[in-house]
């Protein structure tokens, strides 16, 4: 993509603006994709004995000397419970359905939707509204009943904490693994990139879910990547 990959410690400001440390000069740094949380961003800013940040950098920001792709405040978009909500945003703001059908998606703050999901833990998929990595989440299908008997206790002392779907059958790739060449689970992330219009890169991430069965693909838990090979005439 011939983006740099870079540390907090490989920037600095200096008059307003952001710049990377190379081995010849600085160079001075336009747009910032950021891969750490909001409170870590900038310890003059946010969270002050913070070492992952770039001290300045949100002063830069408001400055509009760089732009940073996923600002904070962003992460609202990413928030499991507003999933749920996105067909009746998309009309509303359109005035015309989804193209796309929604997963089915039961936001459990909502009491019929809580009532459903705990009449149907064996069925389902339950995570957390603000959870990634796969971690704190309930795969019913494959979970034991003891399992399930303990997330249910934990569902129902904090219900607006969760959201659940069905299990989605994620299809299956072959795959080099320890025994040889064996079937595992993959999904696709593909990237939409908006600007004077609607544009879907030709291909995009493969994740695989590397342990045997499993339907969880992020590297957290275990997943790995894939090549995306994209076939036209």
């Amino acid at each position: 993509m011939g983006v740099e990959l870079v540390e907090g410690r490989d920037l600095f400001v200096d008059e307003g603006k952001v710049f990377m440390r190379t081995t010849r000069k600085p160079k001075q740094v336009d747009v910032i994709y950021r891969r750490i949380d909001d409170a870590f961003l900038d310890p003059l800013t946010f969270q002050p004995d913070s070492m992952l940040g770039v001290p300045g950098l949100f002063d830069a920001y408001r400055a509009g000397n760089v732009t940073i792709c996923n600002a904070p405040g962003t992460g609202i978009a990413d928030d499991k419970a507003i999933y749920a909500y996105v067909p009746e945003i998309i009309e509303f703001y359109t005035g015309q359905k989804p193209i796309l059908k929604n997963v089915p998606t039961w936001n459990c703050a909502r009491e019929d939707d809580l009532a459903y999901v705990l009449d149907n833990l064996e069925n389902i998929v339950v995570k957390e509204v603000h959870g990634s990595g796969g971690y704190g989440m309930l795969i019913g299908p494959t979970a034991s009943k003891k399992q399930i008997a303990d997330f249910r206790k934990v569902l129902e002392a904090n219900p607006s904490n969760y959201t659940a779907q069905p299990t989605l059958a994620l299809s299956a790739c072959p795959t080099h693994v320890a025994s040889g060449v064996a079937p595992r689970h993959v999904d696709l992330r593909p990237f939409v990139l908006i600007g004077d219009r609607v544009r879907i890169t030709p291909g995009g991430l493969t994740r695989v879910a590397l342990k045997k069965g499993s339907l969880v693909v992020n590297s957290s838990q275990g997943g790995g990547t894939k090549d995306t090979w994209v076939l036209e005439d």
